[in-house]
């Protein structure tokens, strides 16, 4: 449960950081919770339509802030957060990020707000990424305002988009668009409501047939380079994406995004290190597989994602098995197995990724 100092603690540490990198007028990714929840903030690019007041574009993935989650039912499974949020709340999450965007304008003191339902909404669009619970919590979900655009992912007749639209709560929810070697330019995803700056995709596996081992590919122009006449986005000019996977995705998987045209540079892939089954099926694809999709998309960033070791209760919590692997843990295992793979080799293969492993609250300029 929360404290009232740890929280407050918690939410100042998060004000830090956000207000650290809103200097940089680079993407800031903050871990809202030890699992995977996360805010991407995104600058407007020089010359780019914004709402009044505004410097960034605040994107929410998978949020789930307290509370449990169970899937089919609690008997079957449950899981709690064993650290707590940065944050107890969507309203809180947005008093923080309306006052380090105040802040970096010049126009707020500094002073807390009093309430944080004198707060504007400050999230302006959020992804989902499963279905499961943990990734789509309506409690959570029920807190943002129902005007927040909500991309999410469906496989087949289910997935998070349909059960998201039976709620009846919130005014736009859309299907995630795909992202393949066959559909390959990024601006084909940026539709509204999203700004011709940002567009979001999914990347999935012919062989995994519930989507499960998947991406989500959000690729932006921070630099607006000018088209014929007038400010606008360059067609050819390259873009910049993160790079999102929960349970991890194969590296080949990821050719599409070598071969984008325009071109497309990975500048972060949130893909976790731990090694997660049930029985003989793996869930999370850990550390060996993260290996194989960085190499795929050389991101600058490789970021843990999906590696909280939460409170279980239920079935599942009997046959679950989790084997707790570092980046060091992966690339020694290789060396074994692959005795062709040198260690300055190695070393040079993974020179220009720099790795982190975020706390609750803390962040990373993506520079």
């Amino acid at each position: 449960m929360y404290g009232a100092d740890a929280s407050a603690q918690l939410e100042r540490d998060l004000l830090s950081s956000i207000q650290d990198g809103l200097r940089t007028k680079r993407p800031i990714l903050v871990h809202v919770n030890a699992d995977t929840t996360w805010l991407l903030q995104l600058p407007y690019p020089p010359g780019a339509p914004r709402p009044p007041n505004r410097s960034r574009f605040n994107i929410l993935l998978d949020p789930w802030l307290k509370g449990s989650q169970s899937d089919v039912a609690a008997w079957f499974s449950s899981q709690w957060h064993t650290i707590n949020s940065c944050v107890p709340s969507i309203a809180e999450l947005n008093r923080v990020i309306y006052e380090t965007e105040e802040l970096e304008g010049g126009r707020y003191p500094g002073a807390k707000t009093t309430s944080c339902m004198e707060v504007p909404n400050r999230i302006d669009a959020v992804i989902v990424s499963h279905e499961f619970t943990d990734h789509c919590h309506k409690q959570t979900l029920h807190e943002i305002h129902p005007a927040t655009p909500i991309i999410a992912t469906n496989a087949g007749a289910g997935g998070a988009a349909n059960l998201i639209k039976s709620w009846r709560y919130f005014d736009t929810v859309l299907e995630t668009p795909p992202f393949s070697e066959n559909v390959s330019n990024w601006h084909t995803t940026s539709s509204w409501p999203l700004p011709d700056w940002i567009g979001i995709s999914r990347i999935v596996s012919a062989s995994d047939v519930l989507n499960y081992h998947s991406a989500v590919l959000i690729a932006f122009r921070l630099n607006r380079v000018p088209s014929g006449e007038g400010q606008g986005l360059s067609q050819d000019a390259e873009a910049e994406a993160v790079i999102y996977t929960p349970h991890g995705i194969s590296g080949p998987d990821l050719r599409c995004v070598k071969a984008a045209n325009p071109p497309i540079r990975t500048l972060a892939l949130l893909h976790g290190l731990h090694d997660i089954r049930i029985s003989v099926k793996q869930l999370n694809l850990g550390a060996h597989n993260g290996l194989q999709a960085q190499r795929m998309c050389r991101a600058k960033y490789w970021i843990g994602t999906h590696d909280e070791i939460k409170h279980a209760g239920g079935f599942v919590k009997t046959v679950l098995h989790r084997k707790i692997l570092t980046l060091k843990d992966a690339l020694l295992a290789e060396r074994k197995e692959k005795t062709e793979i040198k260690p300055a080799d190695e070393l040079i293969e993974m020179a220009d990724v720099s790795f982190a492993d975020l706390g609750s609250g803390e962040s990373l300029i993506l520079l």
